[in-house]
């Protein structure tokens, strides 16, 4: 049986080994140098220090932290609840049989294959108070008579980074949900027909259950992407007003943009911690392995 196995096991470690050295080299070497680097105190032009945790002492006397890292959370539990929604209702449009349907689901990609700072630049002109889309159709819908500065108060600020994020990356949940849609078995729908379901009766039953590893796995994509989100922050709003949308990617590169790398790399293994606990949790609460099995 050992003879038997050996040469399986073998050529299991020969496919794992480029991937393993992948992970090591480009995910775990980095992770455990960000570590080491928050436990010093590293400021440019200053001889590096060892100081334990100070540097996470000092975060957590920070109100800034604080402030980055409530906006975080709020932006992840407001932007990817909406994308999971607006990418479902996607899905199951462009799962419909229909004439044009392979050329919508290549039209539905285009936001989410714009490069995100190309797209958030988009957005900037969108909301421009002089010359913007927004404010034209604001005021011609009738309902402003006035221009609205929506990116220079905190509630409007917030509103239109939620927006350009979903607008972005609801092609990418909808491209996985839409997976999950096409791998359900037709003929459960028709027995479903045939024992009088109607649609909602369909959608609870049989289109729910059997794409939730498919929203497990948007779920967890698209909140670590939300958690580390930086670049529509950064050319739409620069963390303002009143470093309100700052998020913790975006105040951790402030530090490291002014030398501080102890500090920078202390909110960098916050942020991956957070992470990986959200990502744990997703797993954990639907039970993502055992839909597996």
């Amino acid at each position: 049986m050992k003879s038997y196995r050996f040469p399986e096991l073998r050529t299991t470690a020969v496919f794992l080994l480029p991937l393993t050295g992948f992970l090591v080299l480009f995910i775990l070497v980095p992770v455990i140098g960000a570590i080491v680097d928050s436990l010093y105190l590293e400021v440019t032009f200053l001889p590096a220090r060892f100081a334990g945790f100070e540097n996470y002492r000092w975060m957590v006397r920070n109100p800034g932290f604080w402030q980055s890292f409530a906006f975080t959370l709020l932006f992840v539990l407001v932007s990817v609840p909406l994308e999971i929604v607006l990418g479902l209702t996607f899905a199951l449009l462009l799962n419909e049989k229909t004439a044009a349907r392979g050329l919508l689901r290549a039209c539905v990609l285009i936001p989410w294959a714009i490069p995100a700072a190309v797209s958030a630049r988009t957005w900037e002109l969108i909301y421009n108070y002089n010359y913007g889309l927004a404010n034209f159709l604001w005021i011609r819908l009738g309902l402003s008579s006035t221009p609205i500065n929506w990116l220079g108060s905190e509630l409007g600020a917030f509103t239109s980074l939620v927006c350009a994020d979903a607008w972005k990356t609801t092609p990418f949940v909808a491209i996985i949900l839409l997976a999950g849609l096409s791998a359900i078995p037709e003929d459960l729908y028709r027995q479903a027909e045939v024992d009088g379901a109607n649609f909602f009766r369909r959608f609870t039953t049989i289109t729910l259950p059997l794409i939730k590893p498919a929203i497990i796995v948007a779920l967890i994509f698209r909140s670590v992407d939300a958690l580390r989100v930086f670049d529509i922050v950064y050319v739409l709003t620069h963390g303002g007003p009143g470093g309100s949308t700052t998020s913790l990617s975006l105040y951790g590169y402030n530090y490291f943009l002014i030398g501080d790398f102890g500090y920078g790399s202390a909110v960098s293994v916050v942020l991956f911690a957070v992470a990986l606990v959200l990502s744990v949790t997703y797993v954990k609460i639907g039970r993502f392995g055992e839909d597996l099995r």
